[in-house]
């Protein structure tokens, strides 16, 4: 076949074409600014995250509306992990590489997390991570919006350990076999130690993502708390929550006898759940929907009306607010902040801008980027559940506590600078 050819002036006008296609797209790209918005959608993690997703979406709205960051409209590009820690290394390839954002908000598990890392580091991109963890981690591309253990899993265990908490003797340690239960339950064991707490005093077990039967663990907590005074620390995540409450109260375990204090159940876990029998029973977190205060009372409306308007299945007939929403809230905030200090979203010149970061939370509490170490001061909450699936506060701290990346109850943390390594 003889190859087709093309007179000289076709191709010429050809290439003008796709130069100023180039060039146009080139100016939209640069019309706006990219945002990676990496969440389970679906999967056993959905329950947890699809509320986290929405409400960056609401954020970054409600930012375009006041005129965007840097005079340009935010873009987000969402994306679903499907609870696939694997894929979610992909996907934030794929933000990173191909969507170009300028940084991401996302990820609720630890190993999600974990995952992702090491794409961020070697992108030199961001990430905003809003939820509670294990701690033991530093990074120069992470900001840690989400309490430390010294900001939850600690004074959850040293209230329950007080006379207001009913003096617990024996401890449960359940969660999820992964990485934030795992290490976690590490720095309580040790902590408990330190307490005076024998190994016979501890009982510890954990159970797949997913897990669905809790009948022979709850048996068994039962017949350990006959020992002495017991109380379970909960680090069970995802959608397992639901089973593991509803065979509490088939077996008939009153907060009153053994009161479990949960770091992974809020408001919208509890959402598919009957609440009554688990009255009583504790969260321990830096925010809770029923605090009263004009700047919470702002934002669940702000957030009422986005569900309604958006119809969001469940938000929109029942809104609900809690603590990684917030913490994604106020991320996606400072982020803002510190790219309109920086006049960039060049990532270097974010991080060293984020340093001190300072804002008005819905907890009532002005919070503040630690000066160092990528997390937050916060403040800490225990509540109660109520018959309404909200929670009473119980206790809380007087002001924001500053976060304790590397737990003193681990040794050798001693030695651990309390600031990421420079890459």
């Amino acid at each position: 076949m003889t190859p087709r050819r093309f007179p000289l002036h076709t191709l010429a006008a050809a290439a003008t074409v796709a130069g100023m296609g180039f060039s146009a797209m080139s100016v939209q790209a640069a019309d706006t600014i990219k945002v990676g918005v990496l969440h389970a959608l679906s999967g056993t993690m959905a329950i947890s995250e699809t509320a986290l997703k929405d409400m960056a979406l609401m954020t970054i709205e409600d930012i375009n509306a006041k005129g965007g960051v840097l005079g340009k409209k935010l873009e987000p590009v969402v994306i679903d992990t499907a609870s696939n820690w694997p894929l979610a290394a992909e996907k934030a390839k794929q933000l990173i590489s191909q969507d170009k954002v300028a940084v991401t908000f996302g990820c609720w598990t630890s190993v999600c997390r974990k995952s992702v890392l090491p794409v961020y580091e070697e992108n030199n991109s961001l990430l905003f991570y809003p939820v509670q963890y294990e701690g033991e981690e530093l990074s120069k591309n992470v900001f840690y919006t989400g309490a430390a253990p010294n900001q939850q899993a600690i004074p959850a265990v040293e209230y329950l350990m007080g006379e207001d908490g009913g003096n617990a003797k024996r401890w449960v340690l359940l969660g999820t076999d992964y990485v934030y239960p795992r290490t976690a339950n590490k720095i309580l064991r040790a902590f408990l130690k330190s307490k005076g707490v024998a190994d016979k005093d501890i009982m510890e077990a954990y159970t797949p993502f997913g897990h669905s039967d809790y009948q022979t663990i709850v048996a068994d907590i039962k017949k350990f708390a006959a020992g002495g005074k017991t109380a379970v620390i909960s680090t069970i995540n995802g959608d397992s929550n639901v089973p593991f409450y509803k065979e509490l109260g088939n077996a008939g375990i009153k907060a009153t006898d053994v009161p479990v204090v949960a770091f992974s159940v809020g408001e919208e876990e509890l959402r598919g759940l009957d609440p009554k029998p688990l009255v009583g029973h504790l969260a321990s977190w830096n925010y809770f929907m029923s605090v009263k205060n004009p700047t919470n009372d702002a934002w669940i409306k702000q957030w009422s009306a986005y569900a309604k308007a958006k119809n969001l299945p469940g938000q929109s007939t029942k809104p609900l607010t809690n603590d990684p929403m917030e913490a994604t809230y106020v991320g996606i905030h400072m982020w803002k902040q510190a790219a309109e200090k920086a006049k960039s979203t060049e990532a270097d010149k974010v991080i060293a801008a984020m340093a001190g970061q300072t804002f008005k939370a819905p907890s009532g509490f002005t919070l503040t980027m630690d000066a160092k170490n990528h997390h937050l001061h916060k403040p800490v909450l225990i509540g109660e559940i109520k018959a309404d699936g909200q929670f009473n506060v119980v206790w809380k701290t007087k002001g924001p506590i500053k976060a304790q990346p590397w737990s003193p109850f681990i040794e050798g943390n001693d030695k651990k600078k309390d600031e990421p390594a420079k890459q």
